[in-house]
């Protein structure tokens, strides 16, 4: 059964009319069912209109309403879409294995690569085992290990972020969580092989980051990447969660934000009505968008790849106008 955001209630109306002409149509007996295949063309067509016209015009709140969407593809999809012969591996090598990054190493469209993801679950059992995306430090410290591990064998590393952000607790923190995610992000910056990020869902904060500082920072076009989220952002400045919109507003956490203050390379084009309304086609989408950013990096050494990486994250904030 779909799950439909507030702002489809339209949208959600116009479909389960559809469903009910549908099951009206179906045999009732030796003459057959009605024939109501026109008016379901109709009324298809119409929600073919208002997904349009809705998603044109989606605001920043909404934007983070569907890159949270419950059904929106997750990295394990994009893993198991893009990537064959996968091979996961697991472990700090110092405390533990963290769910919620997922990693290891197989093909991209012929070429060995290694992989991570941040990953959130779609069911309750899978979103609980992975602890809803958000990592602990030996997460963030298995990345390292990963990337380090591509970096001795030349594979290419490819991300799949979405996160509202790194684990917040007590026993993270203990740990040493923002060292964690300072030695990942430093992984990323020094890898010698080209690194390919993209936002899928929420990037959020140092959590996201960790896996994004990487060559080429591709986005789903629903997508949302910021250093803090709506409702935190909120509670912050209006000690009041109720202004997450306004929040949303002012963080510039779109892809077309993002894009115009260059701090993402690309834009992949999401299927109408957003990814969740077919997984398959935005898998493939980024996929190819992947395949495109990747292909001019393969071209460069590790010297050349970490010059260009450096340049491009210091050159991030000059000339724009924030």
């Amino acid at each position: 059964m779909r799950h439909f955001l507030d702002f489809e209630k339209p949208i959600a109306e116009l479909e389960a009319k559809i469903e009910e002409l549908r099951q009206m149509s179906e045999p009732q007996g030796p003459e057959g069912g009605i024939n109501i295949a026109d008016e379901v063309g109709r009324l298809s067509a119409k929600v073919e209109r208002e997904l349009r016209g809705t998603y044109a015009r989606l605001t920043p709140w909404q934007k983070t309403q569907v890159a949270r969407h419950p059904d929106r593809p997750k990295a394990t999809d994009y893993v198991a879409g893009l990537i064959t012969e996968f091979t996961p591996l697991a472990g700090d090598r110092a405390f533990a294995d963290d769910a919620a990054i997922v990693g290891g190493i197989g093909r991209f469209r012929g070429r060995a690569v290694a992989v991570l993801g941040t990953e959130k679950g779609s069911d309750t059992e899978s979103r609980v085992a992975h602890n809803f995306g958000m990592s602990r430090p030996e997460g963030y410290r298995k990345a390292r290990r990963l990337m380090e591990l591509a970096g001795r064998f030349n594979l290419p590393v490819l991300s799949f972020v979405d996160t509202s952000g790194a684990f917040p607790g007590i026993d993270a923190e203990a740990r040493g969580q923002a060292e964690a995610i300072a030695r990942s992000i430093d992984a990323c910056l020094a890898a010698p092989v080209p690194l390919v990020a993209t936002i899928v869902g929420e990037g959020g904060s140092g959590g996201a980051i960790a896996l994004a500082a990487g060559d080429a920072v591709l986005m789903l076009e629903h997508s949302i990447y910021s250093v803090i989220s709506p409702e935190g952002c909120a509670a912050i400045l209006w000690k009041d969660q109720a202004q997450a919109a306004a929040a949303a507003e002012a963080l510039k956490l779109t892809a077309e934000d993002l894009r115009r203050l260059r701090l993402i390379d690309r834009i992949i084009a999401e299927p109408l009505g957003g990814a969740h309304r077919d997984p398959q086609a935005a898998v493939a989408a980024v996929g190819d968008a992947i395949a495109l950013a990747l292909a001019p990096l393969a071209e460069l050494d590790g010297t050349a790849l970490r010059a260009r990486r450096r340049d491009k994250f210091l050159a991030i904030g000059h000339d724009t106008l924030i």
